[in-house]
């Protein structure tokens, strides 16, 4: 994990909006950034489902929100379009990104081991700095937790 009051480290993948997004596209808004293991999955749906309900309570406190894993746009897209995503997601097949903020390490799965992201959220500053870090995120009611927290930042 990267550490709290550290800038972000830039990066530029391509976008659901078939455009490629770059970090410094948001500098003026808060980000929240969540790396997510893969498309469609149960976890990943529900976290990427509830984002999503609240997405609109976000975009009140001029946050932006995006989600981003290994798959491809194609998968992107399906899962998008499937469970009506009305924010962008974001691949990095190259699992450069994942490098640089730390998300992709080793993982156990029924006694097997093998490298894959870590459920992981960054939150970030209009300024692009690190405002808080969930590392080994626990799906439910974990989109509100994040909100609640910028709620509470945004009040001070």
């Amino acid at each position: 994990m990267l550490k709290i009051n550290t800038k972000a480290p830039s990066f530029i993948v391509p976008s659901t909006t078939n455009n490629n997004y770059s970090l410094k596209n948001s500098i003026g808004k808060y980000v929240v950034l969540y790396f997510y293991p893969k498309d469609d999955t149960p976890g990943c749906t529900i976290e990427t489902n509830d984002f999503n309900k609240l997405l609109s309570k976000f975009k009140k406190l001029d946050c932006e929100v995006y989600g981003l894993s290994k798959d491809s746009l194609i998968s992107h897209n399906k899962f998008r379009d499937k469970y009506k995503i009305k924010f962008d997601l974001l691949a990095d097949e190259e699992i450069k990104v994942l490098k640089k903020y730390k998300v992709w390490g080793k993982k156990k799965f029924m006694g097997r081991e093998f490298m894959g992201i870590i459920r992981s959220t960054y939150l970030i500053d209009k300024k692009g700095k690190i405002l808080k870090v969930w590392g080994n995120v626990k799906v439910k009611d974990h989109a509100k937790e994040v909100l609640e927290t910028l709620q509470n930042i945004v009040k001070k």
